[in-house]
C-alpha cells in the first residue's frame, strides 16, 4: 500500500508542476529593446509632392488604423508614415484645387503612390474619374499618432 501511496504522491507532484508557468530563458546579453509606434522616429519634411489615389467602398465602415471608422465621404487620407491625426493641406497640382485632410490611416501600399485619400477628399479635389494625381501635401501640424478607441454598439 506504500509503493501505491508513493506512486499517486508523486503522480499528482508531477501533475501539479506540468501546469504551471515554464521558466523564461534570460539570456547574458542586453535584451532586445521593444517594437513600438513612439519609439521609431521618422524625420518627415514639412511640404511633400507625389501621387495620390483614393479609395472607397471596400473600406468603408472598417476599421482605419487610428481606430475609427472609415466614412468615404470623409475628409481624411492614409499615409504611410505621416503621425496618425497630423493635419495636412493637400493640393491637386493638375487643377490647383487644395483641402485641409487628416492623417488617419496607412497607405497606400501602392508602389510610387504618397497618399491615399478618402472618396470625398477626391472628389473635392477633382480626380475621381482619373483615379489618379499629382499631389502637394503640407503639413500643417503633426499629429499625436495616438491610436482612438471607440466603443462598439
Amino acid at each position: 500500500m506504500s509503493n501505491t501511496l508513493i506512486s499517486v504522491f508523486i503522480l499528482v507532484i508531477l501533475m501539479v508542476n506540468s501546469c504551471s508557468n515554464a521558466p523564461r530563458y534570460r539570456g547574458s546579453g542586453p535584451r532586445p529593446k521593444s517594437k513600438s509606434l513612439s519609439t521609431k522616429a521618422v524625420k518627415h519634411q514639412k511640404t511633400m509632392t507625389g501621387i495620390s489615389s483614393y479609395y472607397a467602398e471596400d473600406f468603408h465602415g472598417k476599421l482605419t488604423a487610428n481606430g475609427e471608422i472609415y466614412d468615404m465621404y470623409g475628409l481624411t487620407a492614409a499615409h504611410k508614415t505621416l503621425p496618425l491625426n497630423t493635419i495636412v493641406r493637400v493640393t491637386n497640382v493638375d487643377n490647383n484645387k487644395s483641402l485641409i485632410l487628416r492623417i488617419n490611416d496607412r497607405g497606400p501600399y501602392v508602389k510610387g503612390r504618397i497618399l491615399d485619400c478618402s472618396y470625398g477628399a477626391a472628389l473635392k479635389l477633382g480626380f475621381v474619374a482619373k483615379g489618379t494625381t499629382k499631389v502637394k501635401i503640407e503639413v500643417i501640424e503633426f499629429g499625436d499618432n495616438k491610436y482612438m478607441k471607440h466603443k462598439k454598439s
